[in-house]
């Protein structure tokens, strides 16, 4: 869930993936040129350790930008940074203008992180509803019904996510992040635990967003869906190592 509704402990009161109908190419409908994403030498340090080094990086609004690395490259710790759960150690970064952790990138953006926290006593209808809210949205209906049924939870949706398997726990996590209105979409390993027909319907959320005018930067070890986005960029060992048009990202991709 994303950053400004995470649990503290107390409860409070949304074909193959090589089709082009999926792929989240957005450039073709960007609603301004002001940059979505900026970073100046970003960094992130464990003490003597470097996680993340000197990133510099622009991301335009409306641009669908894939990440890939192998683990520990360093995607999950930016896209964390950009997120405002973890603290910016080194350099700058700003979402829509402002600070990670301000009120402003919060309304902007909405965050999937790879391992999602949902609440253990809100079904899945419930944390919909509290999202939508929570954002300003109607909290019933209309999108939260959609989602629902498109992920494949209607038979689940007042059952506790907490009964369930990764897989549909992952579809609720989706659900959460997509229910709510956003002008930048950070998504770390969105495929984990999706069976086929799940994935299928991740890469057409995917796209739909972009073709809203959303920006998107996701992270994903799956390179089977990188020529679906606009731009790519490849992290090792905590650094930038390329950045790409997405078609060219395959002569950059790390061997196994």
């Amino acid at each position: 869930m994303e950053d400004d509704h995470e649990p503290s402990g107390t409860t409070p009161e949304r074909s193959d993936h090589g089709v082009a109908r999926t792929a989240p190419k957005a450039s073709r409908r960007k609603r301004r040129t002001a940059p979505m994403v900026e970073t100046e030498e970003l960094e992130k340090s464990y003490g003597d350790i470097v996680a993340l080094a000197e990133i510099d990086l622009e991301v335009p609004t409306g641009e669908a930008v894939v990440l890939v690395g192998h683990n520990g490259s360093g995607k999950s710790t930016l896209l964390g940074m950009l997120a405002g759960t973890l603290e910016v150690t080194g350099g700058s970064a700003s979402i829509a203008g402002n600070p990670p952790d301000s009120v402003e990138a919060r309304r902007a953006r909405s965050w999937l992180p790879d391992n999602p926290v949902l609440y253990d006593d809100l079904t899945v209808d419930e944390h919909l509803s509290y999202v939508s809210r929570l954002h300003g949205g109607p909290g019933q209906g209309g999108r939260i019904d959609e989602l629902i049924e498109r992920l494949g939870l209607s038979e689940r949706r007042d059952d506790l996510p907490s009964q369930f398997s990764r897989g549909l726990r992952q579809k609720t996590a989706i659900a959460v992040a997509l229910c709510r209105p956003f002008e930048l979409l950070l998504v770390d390993e969105p495929f984990v635990g999706l069976d086929a027909q799940g994935r299928e319907t991740m890469l057409e959320l995917l796209a739909e967003a972009a073709a809203d005018g959303a920006t998107l930067m996701v992270a994903t070890h799956d390179p089977q869906v990188i020529d679906q986005f606009d731009r790519g960029l490849v992290l090792s060992n905590g650094e930038l190592v390329a950045d790409c048009e997405a078609s060219a990202l395959h002569d950059h991709l790390p061997s196994n």
